[in-house]
């Protein structure tokens, strides 16, 4: 298997968390944002930083590869 379709499958198993719906979408759309506070009010509401990684790590990566097909899509 590909690395990119190893990679596609491990994303499609960790779906979002709900609770982190506002964080990951700052994940998504402007991570650069994303301040020490914002995590320590997920911490404080009972999200473990294993699960801030986890939520963190499979968005980031799937917008990466939604950007990386909308490249292959304008180049084709």
């Amino acid at each position: 298997m590909e690395p990119l379709e190893q990679l596609r499958e491990v994303v499609a198993s960790t779906p979002p968390d709900p609770a982190l719906a506002a964080y990951l979408e700052n994940v998504r759309t402007r991570a650069w944002t994303i301040t020490d506070d914002e995590l320590q009010a997920l911490k404080d509401a009972g999200v473990t930083e294993d699960t801030i990684f986890e939520q963190t790590v499979a968005v980031a990566i799937s917008e990466g590869l939604r950007r990386l097909d909308a490249a292959e899509r304008a180049i084709a």
